[in-house]
């Protein structure tokens, strides 16, 4: 092969690359259309219809199996007052159990760890959905050899209609900030590019006492409220007004 023909052949295979290479370089950058980026937030407050916590019976005995029979004919007494209590819509389930060995640890001078007893414990999940029984449960479930009360939250059956409420209202005050701005600077929304939604419930909790198994006092309970929170993240396009 001649000269000239490598010469011709070595061209014709970088013709394309080339080609390629100068129409990427002819190709104008991308630019993003001038923009505003605004947050809208709202938060809607409403009456809880729907009530949860957690009961347990708690029981201690020199043996695995005295202490697991303790625990489990209290427990008895105790799920048969509370489901009268809760009434036929309440929901009364079992969510943890425990049985552990309690130790006395050695002084100073060192050596192994002895038992002393064992610990059952024994959690029910109650959920109410008349609030009027919440006080009337707790103090069921006290009188009836119930040890342990924790975790009380009012909530919302159903959430999703009240958030639906908040991003409508966090995103109108988006668009209005996004309009107030432009109209603040002589431009003029044009298109929404993006929007992002965050944001979620805030539940109320609630400490309870235990109720005397003696008294005539009911248990005092405020449900409270619940707040459902909202944001909005907006980004529009924006242009330069004509006047």
């Amino acid at each position: 092969m001649t000269t000239r023909m490598v010469a011709v052949a070595l061209a014709l295979a970088l013709a394309p690359a080339f080609s390629a290479a100068t129409a990427g370089a002819q190709e104008p950058p991308r630019q993003e259309p001038p923009s505003i980026q605004v947050t809208g937030e709202a938060t809607v407050t409403v009456q809880p219809d729907q009530a949860q916590m957690e009961i347990g019976v708690v029981t201690q005995a020199e043996k695995s199996q005295a202490a697991a029979a303790q625990n489990a004919q209290r427990l008895e007494k105790v799920l048969a007052d509370l489901r009268a209590a809760v009434g036929p819509e309440g929901k009364v389930q079992t969510v943890g159990y425990s049985l552990r060995p309690e130790y006395r640890h050695p002084g100073q001078g060192g050596g192994e760890p002895t038992i002393t007893g064992y610990t059952a414990t024994n959690v029910v999940q109650v959920t109410l959905n008349d609030l009027s029984r919440v006080a009337r449960a707790i103090d069921a479930a006290t009188a009836s050899g119930a040890n342990r009360i924790q975790a009380l939250r009012f909530e919302l059956k159903d959430e999703q209609a009240v958030r639906a409420q908040a991003l409508r209202e966090a995103a109108v005050r988006a668009r209005a900030k996004a309009d107030a701005l432009a109209s603040a600077l002589n431009l003029q929304v044009v298109r929404v590019l993006s929007v992002s939604e965050a944001g979620g419930p805030v539940v109320p909790m609630r400490d309870v006492m235990f109720a005397r198994a003696e008294s005539a006092a009911a248990t005092p309970i405020e449900a409270g409220t619940v707040e459902i929170h909202a944001t909005v993240n907006l980004v529009v396009e924006v242009r330069g007004t004509s006047s």
